[in-house]
């Protein structure tokens, strides 16, 4: 059953998002921004890096390759779209897809912060490098990918909440590598396990 009042407040947050109240240039000059989608209620919640050019197009994230290929990882462990939440780090496509710059994280993280605070999953997926970076600064994801971890989530200066993560490689480094694939199927089949132990 759906939280009437988490919902309530995602969808104020996502308001803010589509009406490009983010005072970052990418907020002006992308096609369509992205808040994410998904559970209020969700245990598990998914996040990328940035939207890419099919996002940017739909306003959906992850409905490009690597979102069907994040579908079938899902798919293995018995979830759906609707199950979790999916969103990004930053909620407007950088153009090109180049990567995000410093700025226009700090200015999106709050959101994201907002977002994990009203949701509060057992788990946030960090799918991908540059997302583990943000959480984990200098972290190597070839090291870490598979384990769980754990920081403290802060607003200002105040810890909200002890969160815990567990970072991925990204489902686009598996379109085109036959064993990062296998990787990323066998660290996604660990999710039930570990969400069975969150309490």
């Amino acid at each position: 059953m759906v939280d009437r009042q988490k919902q309530a407040k995602l969808d104020a947050i996502a308001q803010v998002i589509t009406d490009r109240a983010v005072d970052i240039e990418l907020a002006k000059t992308c096609l369509n921004p992205v808040p994410g989608e998904g559970s209020a209620n969700a245990a598990l919640m998914l996040v990328g890096e940035a939207p890419g050019a099919r996002e940017d197009k739909l306003g959906r994230p992850f409905v490009g390759a690597s979102g069907k290929f994040l579908a079938t990882m899902l798919t293995s462990i018995g979830l759906e779209r609707k199950d979790v939440f999916i969103t990004n780090i930053v909620k407007f496509r950088p153009p090109k897809n180049r990567d995000p710059n410093p700025s226009e994280i700090k200015a999106c993280l709050p959101i994201l912060y907002e977002q994990v605070t009203i949701i509060k999953p057992k788990l946030v997926v960090l799918l991908g490098r540059h997302a583990t970076n943000v959480f984990f600064p200098g972290l190597k994801i070839s090291e870490t990918h598979g384990e769980v971890l754990k920081r403290s989530l802060h607003q200002g200066t105040q810890p909200v909440f002890q969160q815990m993560f567990l970072p991925l490689y990204h489902p686009a480094a598996a379109l085109y590598n036959g064993s990062m694939r296998k990787i990323l199927l066998q660290d996604f089949g660990k999710i039930p396990q570990i969400l069975a132990i969150i309490k």
